[in-house]
């Protein structure tokens, strides 16, 4: 089993990127699973790793963990406190829009009450129309098929947010097999050789929890995304796998954890 690529480690924390299908932990609705990132990256290391925020198993991209509890209660505050900047590449079925704000409410999903007991919370997304490309086969009922590369930036943190999002506004994430549309899904797979979830966490930007610096962290695609960009005509859109950081400074007298 290859090592994780590991983007940024201080004594405090770690950034990896995660691969699609990687489950981050272990849950009651993936029993018998035996791969975690988790338990990969803490064979890794050699210590444990603290979990402070989540992708679903499906999305790829760059994921920061604690090494130690204290840091991890530190990051976990920031990310709900929308203190985190996060950005995402998805690839859409339609011409999506220029630049647009989504604000649907969504009830939480956590596969422990029915939906109807959930609460509606109110969410936000921003998302840009990076690009487009407009195919000449019939996927669907039309004789062209339209699909968009959009930049997507959650402002809130709700489970599934930007594949909810995206979907009820009617611009479906390619690869989702839950809220997107299966003649689509079926096309990339077997025809552009991208048989996965085409969303990618590329980029979080945070205060450093014990150094007075910003710590920006920027993520490369997978293999099966660059082949899809280059195809497409969409490489000029490629993130670049860096991190970019000032040089390490004094801890702030405080906290030793």
């Amino acid at each position: 089993m290859p090592p994780l690529n590991v983007l940024y480690q201080d004594e405090h924390l770690v950034a990896v990127h995660k691969p699609s299908g990687l489950l981050v932990h272990r849950s009651a609705l993936a029993r018998g699973e035996t791969d975690f990132l988790l338990q990969r990256l803490r064979n890794q290391l050699g210590r444990r790793v603290y979990p402070v925020h989540r992708l679903d198993r499906p999305t790829s991209g760059v994921m920061v963990l604690a090494l130690s509890s204290a840091v991890a209660g530190r990051l976990s505050e920031a990310f709900s406190e929308r203190q985190v900047e996060k950005r995402y590449l998805a690839v859409v079925r339609g011409k999506a829009p220029e630049r647009e704000r989504l604000d649907y409410p969504l009830r939480e999903e956590d596969g422990t009450r029915p939906k109807s007991e959930m609460p509606a919370m109110p969410t936000m997304t921003d998302i840009r129309r990076l690009d487009s490309v407009e195919l000449p086969v019939q996927v669907d009922r039309y004789p062209v098929a339209r699909y968009s590369l959009v930049e997507a930036r959650p402002l809130t943190g709700r489970r599934h947010q930007i594949r909810r999002h995206l979907s009820r506004r009617g611009y479906p994430i390619i690869g989702d097999a839950k809220h997107g549309k299966s003649v689509h899904n079926r096309f990339f797979a077997e025809q552009l050789s991208a048989p996965r979830l085409l969303l990618a966490a590329t980029h979080l930007a945070f205060d450093h929890p014990l150094f007075d610096k910003r710590v920006q962290l920027n993520c490369a695609l997978d293999d099966t995304m660059v082949a899809l960009f280059d195809h497409l005509g969409w490489a000029g859109h490629l993130p670049l796998d860096s991190v970019r950081t000032p040089p390490p400074t004094t801890p702030t007298a405080l906290e030793t954890l």
